[in-house]
Formats: C-alpha cells, sequence, structure tokens
C-alpha cells in the first residue's frame, strides 16, 4: 500500500535550500583546505567531510530525502573519527562534533522534514533516528567535558600536629628560601567556606597604557602590611582594617619603561638597632634605583647610598632608557641586599649586563659583583670600563639560606634570546641555571644548569624553593620547560634522578645547539603530552582545521624543537611555561610541592637579517613602536625573530585543552598525588571575548599559590578571575571568591595578634600577556569575627 506524501509549503521549502546552500558552503571550506591537509601529510577527514556535505547539499536542493541520510551518516562518521582520535574528552571532542550537531538541528527541524519528498512514515522514523543520533553526541560531548576535571592518583598525607601561630609574612615568599607555607592553621578545610571580604584597598593604577599589572606580594610585620605598586610607590596598611598608614612616592622614571612591575618589597630589622630606620622596607626599581625607607613611619633612610637611594646603573656602561630594571624584590641574606635585573629581551648583541650585586643593608654601599663575563673578579669595573654586556640576568625573585651562607640566583639566557652563536663559554656555562653564590663574597660555589645553550627563552622565572626533609637540605628549580629539578643545595647534585636526553640539533647557520638537554626524569614533567596534529583544536571545525595546516605547516620534534628561517617551528612549552614567576609552594609539615602549570605553545621563526630589515625590526627605543615578546630585531646576529604564541585565527591556542593545571607531588616518594584542570572559561574566549562559560577546562595562568598547616592552599593565578582554596590531601575546591580584576600574583597569610584572625591576602591587578581584567585592588578575606 502506498503511503501519502504530504505537500511541503513554500516557506519550508525555502529553508530547506537555504540550509543546503549553507551546507555546500561548509563543505567547500572543508573541502579546500581539507586537500591541502591532506596534501601536506595530514588527515583525510576533512576533505572526505567536505565532500560529503557537498553531496549532502545537492541533494537537500533537490528535496530528495537521501540528503539527509547521507548527512546522518556523515554525523555517525564523524564521531567515530573524533572519538577514535581523542576519546571520551569533551573539550577536544567540541570542535569535532558541536559544529556538524547544531547544523544537524536545522536538517531535522520540522520545516525541513515536511519539505524533503518522504512518506509520512518514514519521514517520522528519520526524524527520531536523527535526533537520537544528535542526543548521543551531545551527551557524550557534555560528559567528557563536565567530567574532564577529575583527579587522579593517591598518596597518604601525613599528619601535624597543632602549631601556635606564627603571625608574620616576612619574605616574598614567607621564609628566605621561598616556601610559600605558612603554619597559620585558623582558616581549615571545614571552615573555609565561611571566608568573608575583610578589606580592600586601591594602589593606584600605572600610567595609561603600561604593560604589566599589580603583582606585588604583601609582607606584614606586627601591625602593618607592606607592598609596592607598578610606579615602586611604597605602602604601608593597617594588618586589621586596610587602611592606609603611609605612602612613600618613588617618583620613578616611567619612560621607556617596558615592564612597569614591582613584585614585592624586602624587610629587614637592623641588628641592635633601635629608632628611625632601624625597620627598614626596600624596594628596587622600574628605573634602576634601591631605595631604603623606615617601615614606620615611610620616611627615606638618609644613610643608605646617597640620599637614602644606590644607582644601579653604576658601573652598567650605556643603558637606553628601559633596558635595564628591577621587577623583584630584593634578596636580604647576612646583612646583604642581593639584586640582578631584567633587561629587555630579543634588542641586540650587547645589551646592559646580568650582573648580580650585593649592598650593604645600613650603608648601601657597594660589597660585591658576579659578573658572569669576570666570574672571578667582584670589584666594580674601573673607570671608564663597565660589566661585561649582554650576559644572562636574573629577573626572577632569589632565595638564601642564611645558615650556609648562601644565595640563589636564577638566571636567563645571554641576550639576544632566539639565537647563541655569538655566545661566550661563561654564558653558556651559567645561562639558564641555578647559581649558588657565596653571600659573603659574591663566588660562585655550584651551579645547575636547566637548559644547554639555551634559545627557546625558558629563562629560570621562579624563585628557587628551599625544602627541608628528613636529611634533606633540598632545592626545587621550578623551570618554563615544565620540569622540576630536584637538588642538594650544598652541593648542587641532584636529589631526583636527572637524565641527558638526546635533542635534534641540527639548527641554523651559525649556531651550535646541544646534542642533549637534562631531563628531571625523577619527579613527574608538566610539560604536557607531545603535540601531534590530532591534538590541534579551535572553536569551530574550521579554524581547527586551519591549526592542523599550521602545525603540519611547522617543524615540530619534541622538546627542544630547533627554530629554524625556512618554516615556523612549534616550541612547546613555550615561552609562558611549563612554571613561571609564580614558583611553587611546598607545605613543609606533609613534604607536598603544590604545582600550577601552563601548556600553550609557541609560533616562532627566525627571520634572515633582509626579512627583519624590510618589517622595520630595530631595537626599541623611547617612542618606538614594537613589544617584548613579539617580533624582535636581535640586531648583530643574522636572524631576527618572529616570536608568537600559537593561536587560531579566533585567537584561542591551537592545542586542545588543558591550558593549566594543578598538581600535587610527594616529596618523599617523589609521585604524583593528584593533578587536575585549574581554572574556568569565565573571563576568556574567542577574539578575547568573556564566554562566560563557568566549567573546568583547564587555562594560562600566572601567580602561585601559599600552603598553610591546617591543610589547605589558596592561589588565583587563572585566566579567570578568581581566588581558590582547594584540599592539600585531595585537590578538592572548597571556597572561591570573584576577584574584581585578574590575581595574577602570589598571595600571602598572616595573623593579626590586636583581632586574633588570619587573613589571607592577594593583589588583583591583572596581566595583559593573559588579557586578564586590569586592576589596582588588594584584597584581604578572613573569617568573620566571633558572633557575627
Amino acid at each position: 500500500m502506498n503511503q501519502q506524501v504530504a505537500p511541503a509549503s513554500r516557506v519550508a521549502v525555502i529553508a530547506l535550500r537555504i540550509c543546503s546552500v549553507l551546507l555546500a558552503a561548509i563543505g567547500t571550506a572543508l573541502a579546500i583546505p581539507g586537500a591541502k591537509l591532506l596534501w601536506i601529510g595530514g588527515s583525510a577527514y576533512y576533505v572526505i567531510a567536505g565532500l560529503i556535505c557537498l553531496i549532502a547539499a545537492i541533494l537537500l536542493w533537490r528535496r530528495d530525502r537521501r540528503g539527509a541520510w547521507l548527512y546522518l551518516l556523515f554525523l555517525i562518521g564523524t564521531a567515530v573519527w573524533g572519538f577514535c582520535e581523542v576519546g571520551a574528552d569533551g573539550w577536544a571532542l567540541l570542535p569535532r562534533l558541536a559544529g556538524p550537531f547544531v547544523f544537524g538541528l536545522l536538517i531535522f527541524t520540522p520545516w525541513n522534514r515536511r519539505a524533503l519528498k518522504m512518506a509520512v512514515a518514514r519521514r517520522e522514523g528519520l526524524y527520531w533516528l536523527g535526533a537520537a543520533a544528535l542526543l548521543v553526541v551531545a551527551g557524550a560531548v557534555s560528559y567528557g567535558t563536565l567530567t574532564a576535571n577529575r583527579t587522579k592518583g593517591s598518596g597518604a598525607i601525613a599528619t601535624v600536629s597543632p602549631s601556635p601561630n606564627t603571625g608574620d609574612w616576612r619574605h616574598f615568599g614567607n621564609d628566605a628560601g621561598g616556601s610559600r607555607y605558612s603554619e597559620l592553621d585558623q582558616i581549615t578545610p571545614e571552615n573555609v567556606s565561611r571566608l568573608k571580604l575583610a578589606w580592600s584597598f586601591r594602589a593606584g593604577m600605572p600610567p595609561s597604557g603600561a604593560r604589566g599589572g599589580l603583582e606585588s606580594v604583601p609582607l606584614k610585620v606586627g601591625g602593618l602590611v607592606y607592598l609596592c605598586n607598578g610606579t615602586n610607590d611604597i605602602i604601608a596598611l593597617d594588618a586589621d582594617t586596610g587602611a592606609q598608614r603611609w605612602r612613600f612616592q618613588a617618583r620613578s622614571n616611567m619612560t621607556g619603561v617596558f615592564a612597569r612591575t614591582c613584585r614585592g618589597v624586602s624587610y629587614y630589622d637592623v641588628p641592635a638597632a633601635q629608632g628611625f630606620c632601624s625597620k627598614r622596607v626596600y624596594t628596587a626599581t622600574v628605573d634602576a634605583r634601591l631605595l631604603a625607607v623606615d617601615a614606620l613611619s615611610g620616611k627615606i633612610c638618609p644613610g643608605f647610598g646617597v640620599n637614602g637611594s644606590v644607582n644601579l646603573l653604576d658601573g652598567m656602561g650605556e643603558v637606553w632608557s628601559g633596558y635595564y630594571l628591577v621587577t623583584s624584590p630584593p634578596q636580604v641574606v647576612r646583612g646583604k641586599l642581593v639584586v640582578g635585573g631584567w633587561v629587555t629581551d630579543g634588542q641586540y648583541v650587547g645589551e646592559p649586563s646580568g650582573v648580580i650585586r650585593a649592598f650593604d643593608a645600613v650603608t648601601g654601599k657597594f660589597a660585591w659583583a658576579f659578573d658572569i663575563g669576570r666570574p672571578n673578579e667582584h670589584g666594580q669595573p674601573a673607570p671608564g670600563q663597565h660589566y661585561t654586556r649582554g650576559t644572562p640576568n636574573s629577573w626572577a625573585p632569589m632565595s638564601a639560606d642564611e645558615e650556609l651562607g648562601l644565595v640563589y640566583v636564577p638566571t636567563g639566557n645571554a641576550t639576544p634570546d632566539y639565537f647563541g652563536g655569538h655566545r661566550t663559554a661563561l654564558d653558556d656555562k651559567y645561562s639558564s641555571a641555578v647559581v649558588a653564590l657565596d653571600a659573603e663574597t659574591g663566588s660562585p660555589r655550584w651551579s645547575f644548569q636547566t637548559t644547554h645553550h639555551d634559545v627557546w627563552d625558558y629563562d629560570l622565572a621562579s624563585q628557587p624553593t628551599l625544602v627541608d626533609l628528613p636529611g634533606v637540605k633540598g632545592l626545587l628549580q621550578p623551570t618554563k620547560r615544565g620540569e622540576i629539578f630536584f637538588l642538594d643545595r650544598r652541593t648542587g647534585k641532584p636529589i631526583a634522578q636527572v637524565t641527558e636526553t638526546p635533542v635534534p640539533h641540527d639548527g641554523v647557520p651559525g649556531e651550535r645547539l646541544s646534542p642533549t638537554q637534562p631531563f628531571s626524569t625523577g619527579l613527574p614533567s608538566f610539560a604536557g603530552p607531545k603535540l601531534s596534529e590530532a591534538a590541534m583544536w579551535g572553536i569551530t571545525p574550521f579554524d581547527q582545521l586551519w591549526c592542523r595546516i599550521a602545525f603540519r605547516e611547522a617543524r615540530y620534534d619534541g622538546p627542544a624543537t630547533p627554530i629554524g628561517y625556512d618554516r615556523p617551528s612549534v616550541i612547546y612549552p613555550g615561552y609562558l611555561g611549563g612554571v613561571d614567576w609564580g614558583g611553587v609552594s611546598v607545605d613543609q609539615a606533609r613534604g607536598i610541592m603544590i604545582v600550577n602549570s601552563s601548556r600553550v605553545a609557541n609560533y616562532n621563526r627566525l627571520l634572515t637579517r633582509s626579512e627583519a630589515n624590510k618589517m622595520g625590526l630595530e631595537p626599541l627605543r623611547v617612542g618606538s613602536k614594537g613589544e617584548v615578546g613579539g617580533p624582535v630585531a636581535q640586531k648583530g646576529t643574522p636572524y631576527g625573530a618572529n616570536i608568537k604564541p600559537f593561536l587560531s585565527p579566533l585567537g584561542v591556542p591551537c592545542q586542545q585543552p588543558p591550558y593549566g593545571m594543578l598538581s600535587a607531588v610527594d616529596l618523599k616518594t617523589h609521585k604524583l598525588l593528584w593533578t587536575q584542570r585549574f581554572g574556568t572559561g569565565h573571563d576568556s574566549g574567542p577574539l578575547g571575548i568573556q564566554s562566560h562559560v563557568p566549567v573546568t577546562m583547564g587555562v594560562p595562568n600566572l601567580g602561585g599559590s601559599v600552603t598553610t598547616r591546617s591543610g589547605l592552599f589558596f592561589i588565583g593565578a587563572s585566566q579567570d578571575n578568581y581566588l581558590r582554596a582547594y584540599d592539600t590531601k585531595s585537590g578538592r575546591e572548597l571556597w572561591r571568591v570573584r576577584l574584581p580584576a585578574g590575581g595574577q600574583a602570589n598571595p600571602s597569610t598572616y595573623y593579626s595578634t590586636s583581632s586574633g584572625r588570619q587573613f589571607l591576602v592577594i593583589s588583583a591587578g591583572g596581566h595583559g600577556g593573559l588579557a586578564t581584567t586590569p586592576g589596582d585592588w588588594v584584597m584581604a578575606y578572613a573569617l568573620p569575627r566571633s558572633g557575627k
């Protein structure tokens, strides 16, 4: 018996044909670049998918029901292909299946069903079959996305006995060894959900257009909290109320300064001294001065240097405005202030020296220098001379062991960054290394190199973290490579195994790459899995296809892939890390290291000198256009460099999430306790538009954590504007609060004896590199007062 064919309205036919035109456009957009991808050795899926969509579009135009059947088969085949490539990871499946799923909804709408020339029974069967397939795909993607944050790994956590509150936070990392661990235990896993805003403070925004944000780690000594802002003003706040007690205006000259950042101040009690300037706060400025002020009044200490100031440009020779500055607080050890400096990346051969210097903490008098170009001479240069130019610098916070009399210096690479054919043997010895210097003389006791002949910008951005375990005096050195090296801080010898592993070393003419690189095989790696074409990502199938083509067109041979000029190289991890300046924190009572890390690749290419000249690349000067971290001149070498993150045309990373991870490592067993994705997509998205998606995907992060004796750790850092508390044992999130700006800073915690409360405080200033919300906020949280 023949079944009745329902008549179709004109509107339904028009809707179906619009749908078919769109499908034809999709098929063309997949097939043509898909053919290119197949030609260069990539997946055949896109060209096949494009052709199927074109055929289905033709059939739908003709109102042939086989077009809908064909699209349904395409959708099922795409789901099978997606699951075969990436499994049930919802974020990885999203660009593969979301677009086809949405378009499937258009095809299987009631008006399109009416326009198809088929019997009523058959069309209803097709409709329900298609709807069921779409629901299965949607359910799989949603399930994979929502469960992607599950933790894994387990381990026994030591118990600790109650401890009295110790109160202050006197150093950048709480102690001079940078553990970021506090003995405080008033805030616990049981009551942390009751944390409320106790006070907030506006530190003052840097000049309009300045790079960087408020990243200062607040110190607390006695009843005052000390911090600095991006123009190096030193501010003292009441620890209970956040009310400003005094402000010292540094009046820094910001002309030509590309990085307007102050990550903290230093505090010192002058031994056996009383009265004015017996307690001091120091800052090193973005216009290269070392300043000392009285901690109680904020007035300059006139006996320090010249009227309270030491000129850090002395002995440096010619320094262009903004090319040498200090962003990290001085390290105080054995009565001396030890400072490094930030040198503008990648501009020319012979940039300012990366010399490390020490000054008397009372008088400001020069004590010693570690000049890599003359490592056995520790005095100032002779008149008319200068410290060795172009040597590796140290811009990250340092650590110190007062008992051993050592200061631990994390170094960068010799300038320019992406070509090293001109570097000296001493540059190569001390670059991208942690160097232990004698605090009295500046002589190197030992050094450990984390990247040989670094041409990837893997400078050490993280403070070395000192840790004491039974029988162990350790040092943890995090790196942008995602490797964390565990060393004996007395000798520099590895505690956890380090393996020299062969890597590609066929560099460009004039280069001499190392045939091996050190890998910390005794600890978990935080570099992320090796990339592949299948790991390329996007918001849609189209930008994912673009990323796959870009990946195939580039060179990628795993870690330490050489950078060439004939085609781009994928460098992974990129210059964001791995682990950047936030470093790691260590629960000293339990022997647990907390690591927040990023996974974002770079897409780098060297430029011939003629290419660089055509692009107008010159060393940055006052008033010139350009940006540190983008295309750089590298003048004086055969090559410029085009440096950029590996992003799709929509501005999202080309590799699939996660881009940020949070992990815990047992330092006694060297095993991973747990790891999970860190941060949501709430404040990021394609084309810089905030998605407001609250689901955890793992986002890039800058900043660090603080652990406490009660078994908690706190962290901001992520690309969404949240401050969070986690259970150290399990990694379970216990509390979060929305910040008014990006929390790209390390939090600190302290106890106020006057109010009997433990406070958690963080600077919320955002960061231009992560495109987080800018601001100048200092936010403090505490449990409600008793009875409230």
